[in-house]
């Protein structure tokens, strides 16, 4: 294995305004939200020049891009996390719902910009990087699925529409939180991992 080489000064400097823009960005996401999401606003919070911002992402696109890129990392990191640790598939379901609503109560303004129409618009407009974060992330969350359904647990379904009824309500519920807050992630934590898995499991049970 080849040893990982220390960064140069010049590398270590570019790493840290990188991230003293991705900071601000969020800060001002919190703060502005998404009509605030703004150059000169991300530039004032971060205290970077504009000609840095444009160096490192190339565009306030390219920022959010990036921002999103490495929470959606993180979160998808996450999720495998919990399903690696579970002993089966019924309570790996568990896991997964718990996780993902854990992580949005515990970053509700990341989790609002990864849910919000921002994000959406970024992952249409210059979606690559983000499907390729997302592809690095869930093969062990395809690898879990698959894994059980070769054992008969989970039914024989193409892995988009169990992607869909695995995440789908989780994402819906997660919204909803974030925008109207008129439900309870406790509850949602303790309801939905049966009603999801009887979506999925083999027998339907």
């Amino acid at each position: 294995m080849r040893a990982c080489l220390p960064m140069s000064p010049k590398q270590h400097r570019g790493e840290v305004t990188s991230d003293l823009l991705l900071d601000a960005a969020l800060r001002v996401y919190a703060d502005a939200g998404e009509q605030g999401l703004t150059v000169s606003a991300v530039t004032r919070a971060s205290g970077v020049s504009l000609g840095s911002l444009y160096h490192h992402f190339g565009s306030i696109d390219g920022l959010v891009n990036a921002l999103l890129t490495r929470w959606l990392g993180r979160l998808l990191g996450e999720l495998a996390d919990a399903v690696g640790d579970s002993r089966d598939a019924r309570t790996g379901v568990r896991a997964l719902v718990r996780a993902y609503l854990g992580f949005v109560q515990a970053h509700p303004d990341v989790s609002r910009l990864l849910h919000s129409s921002r994000a959406d618009q970024v992952g249409m407009e210059q979606g690559r990087e983000l499907r390729d974060v997302q592809e690095a992330r869930m093969p062990p969350l395809t690898s879990w699925v698959l894994r059980h359904v070769e054992r008969g647990e989970i039914a024989p379904l193409s892995p988009a529409l169990l992607e869909s009824l695995l995440l789908g309500p989780v994402v819906g519920v997660s919204r909803r939180w974030l925008t109207l807050g008129d439900v309870d992630l406790d509850e949602a934590a303790r309801i939905l991992p049966e009603r999801i898995w009887r979506s999925i499991s083999a027998d339907g049970a």
